[in-house]
């Protein structure tokens, strides 16, 4: 190979090399202007939704579809940018899809199940619910897992489709909810009394609802006498407050009405012969 060959692949080369500098640096920017435009997209329509009072768990949820969405469309652009044929390109992801999603069905069980949880809404963002075995506060519902923060303020996220196929509670759809506790009486004690005083010291914690009034009514009996059933009310956002300060008043009110503590009390008989 001679002197002018060699120089004739070296301009080859660089020329070579300058188109594709030149494509690297326009594909670069395209990313980088595509990214800020999504952004941007993703922002006004974030505003629009917000200025029509559009639910917060439908608005993320379109969020991160749209987002996506314009993501791939933005890397399939810049292939296409290089001379890669994106139909074809297109048909190969149509594949491998349907290849990953026979693989991960379980995926695309999630990606259903959320489908349906923004369909049929039996929670949103700020609900207090137990799903999937998880008990705790909505943070957000996605694409294929929803966010829980847990009450220990612990973020567990559970799949979509274990929650839509398993029991759902929801806290915060019904405008109160009862809590549930229990007071020990001594045998000895005057029981009507002590619970016409439970109704009435009870009803003024605060947050405890008029209607339904609080319940407080005779639940079973044991060695040391009757156990009262101790039922206020409450709006969800409420719960441990009352449910706190009702323990502290059953100890403190019937101690200070003067009703004897609640003692086991046995009965020996002494057989002398």
């Amino acid at each position: 190979m001679n002197a002018q060959d060699i120089s004739r692949w070296q301009d080859l080369a660089i020329q070579y090399a300058s188109d594709f500098g030149i494509k690297v640096a326009a594909a670069i920017a395209f990313w980088v202007i595509g990214r800020w435009l999504i952004g941007r997209v993703g922002s006004l329509i974030q505003g629009a939704l917000e200025r029509q009072k559009v639910d917060a768990t439908i608005m993320r949820y379109l969020g991160t579809v749209i987002n996506v969405t314009l993501n791939i469309l933005l890397v399939i652009g810049i292939l296409g940018y290089f001379g890669i044929q994106t139909t074809s390109f297109a048909a190969l992801f149509a594949a491998a899809g349907v290849a990953i999603g026979l693989a991960w069905s379980g995926l695309l069980a999630n990606f259903a199940g959320g489908v349906f949880l923004i369909i049929l809404r039996p929670i949103k963002v700020g609900d207090f619910v137990t799903v999937g075995g998880i008990t705790g506060t909505v943070k957000e519902v996605g694409l294929f897992v929803s966010a829980i923060n847990t009450p220990d303020n612990v973020l567990t996220l559970v799949g979509n489709n274990k929650i839509f196929s398993d029991t759902i509670q929801n806290f915060s759809t019904n405008p109160y909810r009862r809590v549930d506790l229990k007071a020990q009486l001594s045998g000895a004690a005057d029981h009507v009394t002590a619970m016409a005083l439970l109704r009435e010291k009870i009803a003024a914690i605060p947050n405890v609802t008029s209607s339904p009034a609080v319940d407080v009514e005779i639940l079973e009996f044991n060695l040391v006498g009757p156990v009262l059933a101790v039922r206020p009310y409450c709006h969800n956002d409420h719960y441990w407050q009352v449910y706190f300060d009702t323990n502290r008043l059953i100890r403190e009110s019937l101690a200070a009405a003067g009703f004897p503590a609640p003692m086991p009390a046995q009965v020996v008989f002494v057989n002398q012969q």
